[in-house]
């Protein structure tokens, strides 16, 4: 059925739900990427020196999609302050560690970097942009890249 639009603020509230389809599954697709890089980095490595609370592991926050003014937003996250068991370091000081390489800042031989690996493995090779034209495309638009 046919849409009749015949403004900007109807054409909005026309594309919004789209928008916030589109945002949600961009959003599970980082926050995938990033879950995978966490047990990545929790697999790849047994400390010996100190026991894993494993609050790092379970940080990863997603959150839903919503309208902020004309903007669909959604975010994905690393939730540092939730990381409150760790002896002499901060959460923030351990997912900065995670994204150098480093477990509880001992330099190891498995070195993902969670958060760079999961940024190059959606946006920085293009991958969001392709699920976000297949996306657009299967609700009808034409789309050219």
């Amino acid at each position: 059925m046919a849409t009749r639009i015949s403004n900007m603020n109807e054409l909005v509230k026309a594309l919004q739900p789209v928008m916030m389809g589109l945002v949600n599954q961009l959003a599970d697709e980082v926050y995938e990427t990033l879950n995978y890089f966490l047990n990545d980095y929790y697999t790849g490595w047994t400390p010996s020196s100190y026991q894993r609370t494993k609050d790092f592991l379970h940080s990863a926050v997603k959150t839903e999609a919503k309208m902020i003014g004309n903007k669909c937003v959604a975010s994905v996250y690393i939730d540092y302050d939730s990381m409150d068991d760790y002896v002499n370091a901060t959460g923030f000081q351990v997912a900065q560690w995670a994204n150098t390489g480093t477990h509880g800042g001992l330099s190891v031989n498995h070195k993902p970097h969670v958060w760079d690996d999961t940024m190059d493995n959606t946006i920085n090779n293009g991958s969001l942009l392709k699920s976000a034209i297949e996306y657009l495309k299967s609700k009808g638009f034409s789309v050219r890249a």
